[in-house]
């Protein structure tokens, strides 16, 4: 893991904003670059010690810790660190406490991903095999169950009251919106009460978690600790409306594999949009859903089926609308660099490519 990975995504972020033809955003960009670029290359040294701290398996190391490091040194976005990052910046800063918080909720989104690519049978995350491809299901199921504790004991060290508490019922959450999808997947019986109950626990809640951290290090009252949280749910949700729209992208630019969702039968806003207006795209989709390997013209040919209904440009609508609702929050707390930052953050969140 090099010291710039997590900068990486405010680098991507901007080069898509300038494409975009939105310089303004991509000038906001490059100034939160230089405003968290310690901060970050600090975090990201801390995830290559962590990592460090199992020994490779060529030097008698176990399996699980190499499935656990094959993940984490593929450099992600860390966006939730950073939010934890931004979020302490309303008090002393991105101090040692702060980057240990940080690093646990990366290390809980690492081991949820490594436990939704075996659910998923995912081949490919950020443009590589996933470790269960490289080490097997059960490698990479024992790699997130390792993770997620070490992050629970960083949190428990931290000393900050509520917060392990917390967390505990972020992942209850997170696992009561898994099962629902899990339960959904291949029905096209969900609705979008359905929808926003998994994409708030399964996306929402750790991004919450991670701005409530940030809060918490700061000192920041109530109320404002309040307000991050909020910031952070419909953060999380726009997140994850982009996140669908992508899964009718490609491979060279997400790094995940084309209508991966689409071919796994889960619940996403696109589809729920389109079932609304076109309901009898739902015969088409379970017939294709009923094959194990649904041929690539057909799934091309109902992804085109569902852009026609609108459904893209409704989920686009979606986010930009959490992302309106976020901002509104910020309102409620200091005005400064703390507050700027996150509203680039949010507003980059539309701009991605992966």
């Amino acid at each position: 893991m090099t010291q710039l990975g997590s900068i990486a995504v405010l680098d991507r972020l901007a080069h898509v904003s300038m494409r975009r033809e939105a310089p303004v955003l991509a000038d906001r960009l490059a100034a939160l670059d230089r405003w968290v670029r310690d901060d970050l290359v600090n975090l990201d040294r801390d995830l290559d010690a962590f990592s460090r701290s199992a020994k490779p398996l060529r030097e008698g190391g176990r399996v699980v810790h190499a499935a656990a490091n094959h993940l984490l040194d593929l450099k992600g976005k860390h966006l939730r660190p950073t939010c934890v990052a931004l979020a302490s910046k309303f008090g002393e800063g991105f101090t040692p406490r702060a980057r240990s918080l940080a690093v646990a909720v990366e290390l809980v989104h690492s081991a949820t991903l490594l436990h939704d690519d075996v659910v998923d049978v995912a081949e490919r995350r950020r443009g590589q095999p996933t470790a269960c491809v490289v080490y097997g299901n059960a490698a990479s199921i024992f790699a997130g169950d390792w993770l997620l504790v070490a992050a629970l004991r960083k949190i428990s060290a931290s000393g900050i009251p509520g917060l392990l508490e917390q967390m505990l019922a972020v992942i209850d959450e997170m696992i009561a919106a898994e099962s629902l999808q899990l339960e959904r997947r291949g029905q096209m019986a969900g609705t979008r009460e359905d929808y926003f109950t998994v994409a708030e626990g399964k996306t929402a809640a750790l991004f919450r978690w991670a701005m409530i951290a940030g809060a918490k290090t700061a000192g920041l009252p109530v109320t404002g600790e309040a307000a991050l949280d909020r910031f952070g749910l419909h953060l999380g949700v726009a997140f994850q409306a982009v996140d669908d729209e992508l899964d009718f992208g490609t491979a060279e630019v997400t790094g995940k594999d084309p209508l991966a969702d689409l071919r796994e039968g889960k619940l996403t806003f696109p589809l729920v949009v389109a079932l609304e207006r076109e309901p009898t795209l739902r015969t088409e989709i379970e017939a294709l859903l009923g094959e194990d390997e649904p041929p690539r013209e057909a799934l091309l040919k109902l992804a085109n089926a569902v852009r026609a209904t609108g459904a893209l440009t409704a989920t686009r609508a979606l986010a930009e609308d959490r992302v309106k609702k976020a901002l509104a929050e910020l309102e409620e707390l200091p005005a400064g660099s703390a507050r700027d930052a996150l509203v680039t953050v949010a507003l980059a969140s539309l701009e991605r490519a992966s």
